[in-house]
C-alpha cells in the first residue's frame, strides 16, 4: 500500500468524524485541561470508491461485576475499535435487513447467495461481494501487545517488575494448558516487559476488573474468526469478512510490536497449518497488514498541548450511514445503566434481535431455529456456530494463550428488563 492510499483511509474516517454533530465529540473545556479520546473506523473500498462505513470512539469498559446486571442491554467493552467493529456488524445486518424488505434497495456490499452456492457448513443466505475490500483505522495502537513499546516509553521507571508473571495449568472450564503452563492474561500495563501476552482491560491498576481483552487480542483473533460477531456469522458467510489492513499513525507504529502481535512469526507462531487446514465453514487465516499514516486524529492524546493537562473523555460515539448514538457507560447518553431503553443499537440484544428480523424475512427454517433460541447463551452453543466456536478455541490454545472467556452476561432473553 502506498502512504498516499493509507493518508486517504484515514481521511475517510477522519472527515466521517468531523462531520458528525458537536455533541458526539470530546467537550471543550476552560479548566486547562483538554479532553483526548481514542477514534476507529471501518473503511470499504469497491470500485475504486472509499466509503466509511462504520465508527466508534471510546475507552471504557464494563466491571466484571456489572455482567449479570446487563442482561444484554449494556456495552462490556466500548473502546474504540471494538465499537467500530460491533458497528461495523449491525451495518452488515442492516444491509440484509433492508434487502429483504418490500421495495427494497440493493446493497452495494452485500449479495444474496443462491441455493446452489450454500452446503451444510458453509449455509448462510447471505456474503460480502466480489471485490469488496476491508480497511480499518485507528487514531491510537490497539491497547494491549501492540502498544507495549510506546507503554514502556511512557514509564517513569521502566525497570522490569520483580514479581512473577502469573500462570496457569488449566482453564476455568477444567481443561488442561497444553505443555503445562502457560502465562494467563496479564490486566492492563502490569508486567509491562512481558511481551507477547494477552492481556485484559482497563489499563490503570486503580479501576474495576474486568475479562475484556486487550482490543490487539480482539483484533489478533480477528485474523481468524472473520470480522464477524457470533449471531451475523449465522446470516453472512465469512469467508470473504477479512481485514486487509490496518492503518495507525506513523508516531503509534512500532513494526516489532506489531508484528509480535499480529503475525505468523510472533505470538501466533503456533497455530499450526495442521490446525488452520481442518477448518470449515469459510474460516481460515487471514493476516493483515499494517501500514502508517502522517494524519493525525485532532482529538488524540498527542494533540493536547504542553500547557494543558489530558483528559480522557467518558463520551463515545458510535456511527454508521443509517444511525449514530453517543454513548456513556455502554449506555444511551441520558439514561441510567442499567435502563433497557438506555440499549444501544450495537449491544447484544439489539443485534440479536435484528438477526432474528432477518432470519425471519429470508425463510431459512433452521436459522429462524438457532436465533430462536430462549437464551442468548442457548444461540452461542447452537450446533450451526460449531466451526467458529473450534476456530476460537484452537486459535487460544495455540495462539492467545492464557485466554479467559468474559461470562456473566449470556442468560438474558429477548424482551427481558
Amino acid at each position: 500500500m502506498t502512504p498516499d492510499a493509507a493518508d486517504a483511509i484515514a481521511d475517510c474516517v477522519l472527515e466521517t468524524f468531523d462531520s458528525l454533530p458537536d455533541k458526539r465529540k470530546p467537550r471543550a473545556r476552560g479548566d486547562g485541561a483538554r479532553e483526548w479520546i481514542p477514534l476507529a473506523g471501518i473503511v470499504l473500498a469497491k470500485d475504486g470508491q472509499l466509503s466509511c462505513v462504520s465508527l466508534g470512539t471510546g475507552m471504557k469498559c464494563l466491571p466484571s461485576n456489572k455482567l449479570p446486571l446487563a442482561h444484554g442491554n449494556v456495552l462490556h467493552d466500548w473502546h474504540a475499535e471494538v465499537l467500530t467493529l460491533r458497528a461495523f456488524n449491525r451495518f452488515l445486518v442492516d444491509q440484509c435487513l433492508r434487502f429483504l424488505t418490500p421495495l427494497h434497495q440493493s446493497s452495494h456490499y452485500i449479495r444474496q447467495r443462491p441455493h446452489e452456492e450454500r452446503t451444510k457448513a458453509d449455509f448462510q443466505p447471505f456474503a460480502l461481494k466480489d471485490g469488496v475490500k476491508i480497511f480499518m483505522y485507528c487514531s491510537e495502537a490497539p491497547c494491549g501487545d501492540a502498544s507495549m513499546e510506546l507503554v514502556i516509553d511512557r514509564q517513569e521507571d521502566a525497570t522490569p517488575w520483580a514479581t512473577p508473571v502469573p500462570t496457569m495449568s488449566s482453564y476455568p472450564d477444567g481443561s488442561e494448558v497444553d505443555k503445562g503452563e502457560v502465562v494467563s492474561a496479564l490486566r492492563g500495563r502490569s508486567h509491562f516487559s512481558h511481551l507477547g501476552a494477552v492481556r485484559c482491560k482497563p489499563s490503570r491498576p486503580d479501576a474495576p476488573p474486568t475479562l475484556s481483552k486487550s482490543c490487539t487480542d480482539k483484533l489478533a483473533l480477528t485474523q481468524m474468526t472473520s470480522l464477524l460477531s457470533s449471531l451475523p456469522s449465522l446470516l453472512i458467510s465469512p469467508r470473504d469478512i477479512y481485514l486487509d489492513s490496518l492503518i495507525v499513525p506513523q508516531s503509534q507504529l512500532v513494526p516489532s510490536a506489531y508484528e509480535r502481535a499480529f503475525s505468523h512469526t510472533g505470538r501466533l507462531q503456533h497455530l499450526s497449518p495442521e490446525t488452520t487446514s481442518k477448518w470449515a465453514g469459510g474460516y481460515s487465516w487471514n493476516g493483515f497488514q499494517v501500514h502508517s499514516t502522517q494524519r493525525e486524529f485532532a482529538w488524540s492524546r498527542r494533540m493536547v498541548g504542553s500547557n494543558e493537562k489530558a483528559v480522557s473523555s467518558n463520551m463515545s460515539a458510535v456511527w454508521t450511514p443509517e444511525w449514530q448514538e453517543t454513548l456513556i457507560g455502554g449506555t444511551l447518553q441520558g439514561r441510567k445503566q442499567l435502563d433497557p431503553r438506555g440499549a444501544s443499537s450495537i449491544c447484544r440484544s439489539s443485534v440479536w434481535r435484528a438477526a432474528v428480523q432477518v432470519a425471519g424475512l429470508v425463510g431459512v427454517p433452521v436459522l429462524a431455529q438457532a436465533l430462536g433460541q430462549g437464551r442468548y447463551k442457548d444461540v452461542k452453543e447452537h450446533v450451526l456456530l460449531t466451526a467458529r466456536r473450534r476456530v476460537k478455541e484452537d486459535v487460544r490454545r495455540e495462539g492467545l494463550k492464557g485466554w479467559v472467556e468474559n461470562t456473566g452476561d449470556d442468560e438474558f432473553a429477548l424482551g427481558q428488563d
